[in-house]
This record gives C-alpha cells, structure tokens and sequence, in this order.
C-alpha cells in the first residue's frame, strides 16, 4: 500500500468554511490483497492518516489512482476501526480527518495531550484512537 504525501498535506485550511476548501490530490495504490484482508478483518487499524485516506479511497471502488479525498463530518468509513496518529495543528485538514473519526471526543483527547505537554506534529507525540461509531460496535462488521 502507498500514497505519496505531498507538502498540501500539512498545508492548513484555506478557508474558515472547511466546505470551501479544496483538497490537495495525492497518488495513492492499495494491492487486492490489502483490501481483501481489510474486508475480512475484525477491525483494521490504520497507522497514520495517510493510511485512512488510501484505504477509504480504496473502498470507493478504484485500488490505484489519484485521490484527492477530504474526509469530514459527515463520512462514512467503511475500512479503518481504529487509527495511530499524532496529534496535528489547529486548522489542518488532519484535524478535521479526527473530527470525522472521533467525533467532538478529540476536544478532550487535545485538552489532556496540551495539559500534559505532549508534542505536536509529525514528531510529536501519538495515541491510539477508536473510531466513533453509532449503533452497536459488534454489528460493524
């Protein structure tokens, strides 16, 4: 699996309304076998956000490609359970993708990591998160 990160990823949002924000596109590729073992897992953790964008674009139907993929509330994952993160900046569409993913739950997760000193950023600190879900967790997958 593969998606090449360009400097657009860090880039923060260009505007103060996120649906005017025009997303950066990025190659990605996921192999068949990736997302058949993806499909039939009990839960799949996605190390990186980089990670979530190629494997739900995946899921959209196209295994190799350009995407160009924002993910915000509200979106519907259909791959990735859990996911490895750092903790990113205010404004960033990395932000947003953990808004989508926990919820206003990441509120509290930044109050902590902030009054504990964590470290932001690509070498930063990072914490293992549980995707937000509605209705009953055993009758995801």
């Amino acid at each position: 699996m593969e998606l090449v990160v360009g400097l657009d990823t860090f880039r923060p949002l260009n505007s103060e309304n996120v649906e005017e924000h025009k997303m950066h596109s990025e190659f990605y590729s996921v192999s068949e076998n990736v997302i058949k073992a993806c499909e039939e897992a009990k839960r799949v953790i996605a190390v990186g956000t980089t990670t979530v964008r190629a494997l739900e674009t995946a899921a959209l139907g196209e295994l190799e490609g350009r995407t160009d993929i924002f993910i915000k509330r509200p979106f519907d994952f259909k791959i990735v359970d859990l996911l490895l993160t750092n903790f990113h900046l205010p404004k960033s569409t990395l932000l947003i993708m953990l808004d989508a993913f926990l919820g206003e739950r990441w509120q509290s997760l930044y109050k902590e990591a902030l009054y504990e000193n964590y470290r932001f950023l690509s070498f930063g600190d990072a914490m293992l998160v549980q995707r937000q879900f509605f209705g009953n967790y055993a009758d995801h997958k």
